[in-house]
């Protein structure tokens, strides 16, 4: 095994009014909000999922089944603080991640700075670690049509 390891993620969630829209462990003002068995923060899921990636530990879904009725409405920041646990627990730290969200609605760009704060200290890493990019689709697909959000992430970790 190397001493610096990679990760992918990718995610999606319909959007629907009436549902609260969580991104980056925050709560933002919009009409529509992601839907999900957890809080359905995209953001914070295609983190998970490249952290898991790069140390070998499958993904989201195996840790956390969105058939398991304990994670029903669930917080994201638990599911990534446990997430940072697996990866330290085998000897892993992050150097860094670098996120995209695809969304047309709302624009991201007032909110990524505490959305950055939020998740450096979820994650226990200095916020310049991260990076949170956002894009429209120019009104192409779900995305484009606003019934949903997209976000891909990759991370790089290392061995302490």
């Amino acid at each position: 095994m190397t001493n610096f390891r990679i990760g992918f993620g990718y995610d999606v969630h319909q959007l629907r009014e009436e549902y609260d829209f969580w991104l980056g462990g925050i709560k933002l003002d919009h009409e529509k909000g992601a839907v999900g068995h957890s809080d359905a923060d995209v953001l914070i899921h295609v983190i998970c999922d490249a952290l898991l990636g790069a140390a070998d530990l499958r993904d989201i879904g195996f840790h956390f089944s969105d058939k398991d009725p304990k994670y029903k409405g669930i917080d994201s920041k638990i599911l990534l603080g446990e997430v940072m646990q697996l990866i330290r627990d085998k000897g892993f730290e992050v150097g860094n991640i670098d996120s995209t969200v695809c969304l047309e609605m709302p624009k991201l760009k007032p909110h990524i700075p505490a959305i950055k704060e939020c998740l450096a200290e979820v994650m226990g890493v200095e916020k310049g670690q991260i990076s949170v990019k956002a894009t429209t689709t120019e009104k192409l697909g779900f995305v484009g049509r606003e019934e949903g959000v997209s976000a891909y992430c990759v991370a790089l970790i290392y061995k302490v």
